[in-house]
């Protein structure tokens, strides 16, 4: 999968923004990251597409790390919540279905607190 290909996939999601929110920082100016209900659900560097970042559930992530290669610490997030995924170690497969989680997780709770 390529970073048009994800790109497409994260936006049809549903509700979804994306924004280069870090571009006035070096080297900040290529870090794509997608939103759902204003809150980060995935973010991914442009111009070195290797990995993707994503929410996750803490008991998932060392499930992940014990049955596959292809997972490593997010960049600048807590690993407890947060997963990098090496797109070019896991299938395309899984890949969507850990950010369509990210996206459900975010979405699900922030829609709570919107609700309160």
């Amino acid at each position: 999968m390529n970073i048009e290909e994800y790109r497409e996939f994260c936006l049809s999601l549903g509700e979804v923004e994306e924004k280069l929110p870090f571009a006035k920082m070096p080297g900040g100016d290529s870090i794509l990251v997608f939103y759902v209900c204003g809150h980060t659900f995935c973010y991914c560097d442009l111009d070195d597409f290797t990995a993707v970042n994503l929410k996750c559930q803490p008991e998932r992530i060392a499930e992940l790390r014990e049955n596959y290669d292809g997972f490593i610490d997010p960049d600048h997030m807590n690993p407890k919540y947060w997963i990098g995924v090496l797109v070019k170690e896991v299938s395309s497969e899984l890949l969507k279905e850990l950010t369509r989680n990210s996206f459900e997780i975010v979405k699900e709770k922030y829609t709570k607190k919107l609700k309160r």
